[in-house]
């Protein structure tokens, strides 16, 4: 089963929210928040309180918690602000505060993602093997 949660106008780029977004990307829900924790990025105070909302969600649903992996997460931009500064010669340039929306699905059923593990390493174990003989 799937569990999100969306965050909205997040004050902060895109661009900033996906770098941080790829490095927790298919791991579990726990050790996603025990990174994000450890991050010494901005952007993980949101992302870390956009996957708590889906675990959350996921409980009242009676779900468990343990299994839950992160099937996805999708960082979208959102409306941008403009604003001006200030340079010489009374002239101004123009610079956009950009918002992001934040989306973090969650499963609990095994993927697809962990089945290649298991025939890797039977492969591995198989070439060992031939290698010996």
């Amino acid at each position: 089963m799937e569990f999100s949660a969306i965050a909205k106008y997040v004050k902060m780029g895109p661009r900033k929210v996906q770098l941080v977004a790829r490095s927790i990307h298919r791991l579990t829900a726990a050790g996603a928040l025990v990174k994000l924790g450890q991050l010494p990025k901005r952007v993980a105070r949101p992302l870390a309180d956009v996957l708590a909302s889906a675990i959350a969600g996921a409980k009242e649903k009676k779900a468990d918690t343990t299994l839950l992996r992160i099937k996805s997460i999708e960082v979208l931009p959102g409306p941008a602000m403009k604003r001006w500064h200030a340079v010489s010669k009374g002239q101004a340039h123009a610079f956009k505060k950009r918002m992001t929306h934040i989306r973090v699905t969650l499963t609990d059923e095994v993927g697809k993602h962990q089945a290649p593990k298991a025939k890797h390493q039977t492969i591995a174990k198989q070439q060992t093997e031939t290698n010996k003989n």
